[in-house]
């Protein structure tokens, strides 16, 4: 199995919680990662994974900074030749009922989760293109799927992403490229940490194995549709929520 080992892979978010197990996955099974940030920790996740044998750096980059990714294409490309692998990941919450959200609220969310990924694939698309091959997975979430009460415009980001993934799916198909999307379910990352215990609790009782996830349960979805054995994959939603989406 040849899996990521020598590709270049982007990873947004890639700073903590479900990015920062993706980019020490992918660095572990030898692709060389390039964590896309605003947040400093992708400076110290990059380092440690340079300290254990793999290859990473940091860029601190907003994504819906047009410009700045344009430029970031440009610096990877530069330095490495290719861009094999878009991990979107990046993403916030406003959470609020829609009679008591704000525009700014509303914006904020559709800006970061969903035009930022019309962003970056459109600026790393025609690498990919000229190419031949890449692996475009980006993060939806089973609230895209179901909906959930206090976040209109997160689910609203979500199900637009399984919309544009199954389009560029069609589009891009003809070039090597596979565009897929991942929607996890409840998963112990800083995001969740702001959700009261009891809601936690209660979503666990709905969990048919169980337990939350862990990051990293995520991330081995994400290294298999990333992986060469996955070329004839394409526009899917993969939920990771331990059997609640069935």
């Amino acid at each position: 199995m040849s899996g990521v080992k020598d590709r270049v892979a982007i990873v947004t978010g890639g700073s903590r919680g479900i990015g920062q197990a993706i980019s020490e996955l992918f660095a572990e099974n030898g692709a060389k990662v390039i964590i896309w940030d605003l947040l400093d920790e992708g400076k110290a996740v990059a380092e440690k994974i340079n300290e254990n044998g793999g290859i990473a750096e940091f860029v601190k980059l907003s994504v819906t900074d047009q410009e700045g990714i344009k430029a970031a294409v440009e610096d990877a490309v530069s330095k490495y030749g290719k861009i094999d692998i878009l991990i979107n990941n990046a993403g916030i919450t406003r959470d609020k009922s829609m009679l008591k959200m704000s525009d700014d609220e509303w914006n904020s969310v559709i800006d970061v989760n969903l035009n930022s990924i019309y962003y970056c694939c459109k600026a790393v698309a025609p690498v990919m293109k000229e190419n031949g091959y890449g692996r475009i997975i980006s993060a939806s979430s089973t609230t895209g799927l179901r909906g959930n009460y206090g976040q209109v415009n997160y689910a609203a980001t979500k199900a637009g992403i399984l919309g544009m993934t199954k389009t560029l799916a069609v589009e891009l198909g003809r070039y090597g490229i596979t565009v897929n999307a991942i929607a996890p379910g409840y998963t112990q990352t800083p995001m969740t940490d702001a959700i009261p215990d009891n809601i936690k609790a209660l979503a666990k009782t709905q969990i048919p194995v169980g337990f939350l996830a862990d990051p990293m349960d995520l991330a081995f979805g994400y290294l298999f549709l990333a992986s060469d054995e996955a070329r004839f994959v394409s526009g899917i939603v993969l939920p990771i929520d331990g059997g609640v989406t069935r």
